[in-house]
């Protein structure tokens, strides 16, 4: 029980990769916050966690570009399990354009949810975790944290900008305790990635077979996905880790897609 009574938030914890993670840490012993902007479908994530593996689990509505709603989901964590141990911002959505017609309405969604969402979670939580001394910060990241691809000005700009969030909080918060790591996943076959795959055939003129086997898997060693479960052991790994020797680090699980 590596999590064993640990307080964790995740935010897009209702589907897909942050779902993994909230089960993932359920399994270790953890008390689980499914905050997601979509209220039912965390309320189902949370009942489905309490059943399948009889630790606590709540959720929270989330709308990770409010402050108001940020504080107050934290709060409401707080109020419930007395502090936070782990957050995991993890949030995010995808729109594909070039850049001569990625509209600047666009553009600030997307910074807003993945950016302003990591900051003002992080914002948040860390007043709590320097009260007990220790805490992990965990950014949902990608390996568009450390290298571009056409069509996503936005997602890349905003991946990259977790590298340097974590590393500002890794020096500020460390000496308190708190760590922070940015996981940085390849394609992961979610809906999220399911959705890129029409646009990017048309965008690209190219099949969507080809999408798949030449733009998001071509570059890995194997010609696989990288899965849920696989970047849930990865966040499992940083949370349950013990001490700042990583702090500040980042880790690519993508099958060989990036190396560095």
């Amino acid at each position: 029980m590596k999590l064993k009574d640990k307080v964790c938030i995740v935010t897009g914890a209702a589907s897909g990769i942050g779902n993994a993670i909230a089960h993932t840490y359920a399994s270790e012993g953890g008390k689980v916050a499914i905050a997601d902007i979509n209220m039912d479908s965390a309320q189902k994530a949370a009942d489905d966690i309490k059943a399948r593996f009889g630790t606590e689990a709540m959720a929270i509505a989330m709308d990770v570009t409010s402050e108001e709603q940020v504080e107050a989901g934290v709060q409401s964590v707080v109020d419930a399990w007395g502090t936070v141990d782990v957050l995991v911002s993890n949030a995010g959505i995808q729109i594909v354009n070039p850049i001569e017609d990625f509209a600047f309405a666009d553009w600030k969604k997307m910074l807003a949810i993945h950016l302003d969402g990591a900051f003002l979670t992080s914002k948040a939580c860390i007043p709590h975790m320097y009260k007990q001394g220790s805490g992990s910060i965990i950014f949902m990241g990608s390996v568009h944290s450390k290298e571009a691809s056409k069509l996503k000005s936005a997602y890349v700009t905003a991946k990259h900008g977790l590298l340097g969030l974590s590393r500002v909080i890794a020096k500020e918060a460390g000496p308190r305790g708190v760590r922070t790591n940015v996981i940085c996943p390849g394609f992961v076959r979610t809906p999220l990635v399911d959705k890129q795959i029409p646009e990017q055939s048309k965008e690209l003129g190219i099949p969507e077979e080809e999408v798949i086997s030449k733009v998001m898997l071509g570059q890995t060693v194997d010609a696989e996905f990288t899965t849920v479960e696989d970047i849930a052991q990865v966040a499992l790994f940083f949370a349950a880790f013990q001490t700042n020797a990583l702090t500040g680090q980042s880790l690519i699980a993508s099958h060989g897609w990036f190396m560095e």
